[in-house]
């Protein structure tokens, strides 16, 4: 694991004892330092690690505390921890904060950190392979993988990759990139933030931490740059990269498929650029990149009819880049709605000969559509899968991409992909 000597003899509140959670625990505890932790859930406190100490930090006075962590989905616009904690003068930071302050101790590294509405895990997992292939040794954490307290430190030389969401970025106050990515900002989580600008600049946050003139920061274009931003990270060196430049190579890497993939694939040649990576090593990378599950992920091909699992597409800003990957498709989607439309999703209707709607949001869903194309309320994913599955012909994609959360009928986007998985082997 990694830890601190700057955590020693240090008291701290850790709230929410998942992966994360029990990870930063272990690390404190190894550290020296003395840790009370709290969960409501009884089975996540017996895990806790030996040494811990447990008290209900929803009651006990927070002032006594060097520092509060807390897990990235404890909302801090509204819960109560939070702004108790605000009011007891103590700092709120997470794990991905206690590991820029770590840093310091560990062998000579470099860290990437990649952020961003849609792409981030697959630009992260990319340019994690990429590393590999080179022979650099890297590890891979943050809001994808194992926890980064938990891995064991890199040598000399080696490379930190980080997705980083938005509510990470919230809890962390000095993480300094050598190259912070941002991918792309759409409406998102916006229980979350007071408005779409709030969100947008907690994004930006990622480069307002880095050293000023020493690093890079990796943006697609176009975008729509707003001068506070500018402003906010005058000197280091902005690469704007245009997804075009990897259009034609992209037709040799099967899992890189679409344009949103191109966009990914551009940053991440960015990055490796920046990291002294050959081109034949990135163009060997994307080549053997095999993707991740409930990414555009190919579940198998039955009769000539390809089945792809995207339930990692929980708005229509990242379904649209599915529709636009496939030319035939029985569109699979519905869910807990995110917003009232699919604007987004508009210009690639074409592509959709069937709409099979699921969930929540499949009689909105149902109304949006069926102007434009044929439309089947189905209300469950088996009834979907059944009747897209019955009615494909060869050269068809049976796509699950649901442009919605997950939470009206499974447990999380991983849960909805693996039914999805199961369904379509037991044809």
């Amino acid at each position: 694991m990694i830890t601190g000597k700057a955590f020693a003899g240090k008291h701290y509140a850790v709230y929410g004892l998942a992966r994360s959670g029990l990870a930063t625990v272990e690390a404190l505890l190894a550290s020296g330092a003395r840790v009370t932790a709290w969960d409501a859930k009884d089975e996540a406190r017996s895990k806790a690690p030996a040494g811990t100490e447990i008290a209900n930090l929803d009651e006990i006075d927070l002032a006594q505390f060097d520092s509060l962590v807390v897990t990235p989905g404890l909302p801090l616009n509204r819960h109560p921890i939070a702004r108790r904690a605000r009011k007891a003068g103590v700092e709120i930071i997470g794990d991905i904060e206690l590991f820029a302050r770590a840093r310091p101790e560990l062998p000579p590294h470099k860290v990437v950190g990649i952020t961003g509405t849609n792409g981030k895990s697959t630009t992260t997992a990319l340019v994690h392979h990429i590393l590999q292939i080179a022979g650099v040794p890297s590890a891979m954490g943050g809001n994808i993988g194992l926890p980064i307290l938990a891995q064991d430190p890199l040598p000399e030389g080696g490379v930190y990759v980080l997705e980083l969401s938005s509510y990470q970025l919230d809890l962390t106050q000095s993480l300094d990139c050598d190259v912070a990515v941002l991918l792309n900002v759409t409406p998102d989580h916006l229980d979350r933030y007071e408005n779409f600008e709030a969100y947008e600049a907690s994004k930006w946050r990622l480069f307002q931490m880095q050293d000023e003139g020493l690093h890079l920061a990796v943006v697609t274009e176009p975008w729509p740059v707003r001068p506070e931003f500018e402003m906010g990270i005058p000197n280091v060196h902005i690469a704007w990269v245009d997804a075009e430049t990897v259009f034609e190579r992209q037709l040799n890497w099967p899992a890189l498929k679409g344009p949103h993939n191109a966009q990914n694939a551009a940053c991440a040649y960015a990055v490796a650029r920046e990291l002294g990576i050959s081109d034949d090593t990135f163009e060997k990378a994307c080549r053997t990149y095999p993707g991740l599950p409930h990414r555009m992920e190919r579940i198998r091909e039955k009769g000539g009819v390809a089945f792809v699992n995207d339930s990692k597409a929980t708005n229509p800003t990242a379904t649209a880049p599915a529709l636009a990957a496939f030319e035939r498709i029985r569109w699979i989607c519905g869910g807990r709605a995110k917003t009232g439309s699919l604007d987004e999703c508009a210009p690639h209707f074409g592509h959709v000969r069937k709409a099979y709607t699921i969930g929540e949001a499949g009689e909105l869903f149902a109304r949006l559509l069926s102007p434009h194309m044929d439309v089947a309320e189905c209300v469950t994913l088996e009834r979907a899968v059944v009747e897209a599955a019955a009615e494909a012909e060869a050269g068809d994609t049976v796509l699950l991409s649901p442009a919605c959360a997950s939470f009206d009928q499974f447990r999380d986007f991983e849960q909805r992909g693996n039914s999805f998985r199961e369904l379509v082997e037991g044809l």
